[in-house]
């Protein structure tokens, strides 16, 4: 098995998965295309505080979050639009 150092694994990532700019978001958010997503704990969004009509999914809990079968689903995970992780 080859292991991936870790600037290869952020390359790999990086072909599959999209960036967008603060800007694109901030427009797509406007217009409600997006699901805008903040994977902190409670104390980093107290802390520093959040976006405006982000959803709070704290990166410990997302995978019940996202998951319909789970008693932790939010219901935003499964609208049909982009979601944008931060």
């Amino acid at each position: 098995m080859i292991k991936l150092g870790f600037n290869e694994m952020v390359s790999a990532a990086r072909e599959e998965v999209p960036n967008r700019s603060p800007e694109e978001v901030m427009e797509l958010a406007g217009k409600g295309e997006i699901v805008l997503v903040d994977v902190r704990e409670a104390h980093e969004l107290q802390r520093d505080g959040k976006i405006p009509g982000a959803l709070h999914a704290p990166r410990g809990m997302l995978e019940l979050h996202v998951d319909p079968n789970s008693p932790a689903f939010k219901e935003e995970f499964g609208e049909e639009k982009e979601i944008i992780f931060y």
